[in-house]
């Protein structure tokens, strides 16, 4: 027999997290995993423009790392600790340093805001990262409304958006797209 793919639990508006706590579904927790698989699926379209396989190797280890985030904000946090969810650890973090690192190596200094644009895959990047820091941006709102969230994930997510705007910089370096500089009106 195949699994369905709807439960029909949602109809009115409540759904459950990890562990079985029902909450509705305009639930700030449902908000953030919701926007870490919004965040997942752009990962996947910036992935499938990129040029470079080491670049497709990182967004596809990045994809299982919001995975992994998206399944910390789905749990109840009264009940996580009964659970075996994967965790997110400093060296994922350290390899998106390490990865922004190296592209800022072969990119030109930036000399002024950069504006998004010039290629799909740059855009599709800059899109990804613009949902990044609304993601991020609903996680601290979870924090400061005293929710539990793991300090790691903020800090992963921070980290996230900075390789994704470097990433932008370095797909259009390798597509020897011109960046777009913003010139303010005077």
């Amino acid at each position: 027999m195949a699994f369905k793919i709807y439960t029909k639990t949602g109809d009115k508006g409540k759904t459950s997290l990890i562990g079985g706590t029902k909450v509705p579904k305009s639930d700030i927790r449902i908000d953030s995993y919701g926007t870490v698989d919004e965040l997942n699926s752009y990962i996947g379209l910036v992935s499938d423009q990129v040029v470079d396989a080491h670049s497709i190797t990182i967004l596809r280890e990045i994809q299982d790392r919001l995975f992994t985030i998206g399944s910390s904000l789905a749990c109840d946090p009264d009940k996580e600790p009964l659970m075996k969810i994967p965790d997110l650890k400093e060296e994922d973090i350290a390899l998106l340093e390490s990865e922004i690192d190296k592209m800022n190596e072969v990119l030109p200094p930036m000399k002024s805001f950069l504006l998004p644009g010039g290629h799909v895959a740059v855009s599709t990047a800059h899109v990804a990262r613009c949902v990044c820091r609304r993601a991020e941006r609903i996680c601290v709102t979870m924090q400061e409304q005293g929710q539990f969230i793991e300090p790691i994930v903020i800090k992963y997510i921070n980290r996230l958006s900075d390789y994704l705007f470097v990433l932008s910089r370095y797909v259009g370096h390798l597509l020897g797209v011109e960046e777009i500089p913003w010139k303010p009106r005077k």
